[in-house]
């Protein structure tokens, strides 16, 4: 599955990826080693993720991450 980064906006965007994976935010956290409170945040987009994380969660998924250059 290709998803773009720029369509659903950052939080949206990690919430849209879990979801698709079907894990809860605990199960996500620990595929990507990151806390459940982290996916909570990042989710809620108190917090960023990095490309590290974006990274890391395409080589754990099925999903290809298009990230745009920014202008």
């Amino acid at each position: 599955m290709k998803v773009s980064l720029k369509e659903y906006g950052k939080a949206n965007f990690m919430k849209f990826i879990r979801e698709s994976t079907g894990l809860t935010q605990k199960e996500f956290g620990e595929l990507i080693n990151k806390s459940e409170r982290t996916i909570q945040e990042y989710e809620s987009g108190s917090i960023n993720f990095t490309s590290d994380v974006l990274e890391e969660i395409t080589k754990k998924t099925n999903v290809n991450i298009i990230a745009e250059k920014r202008d």
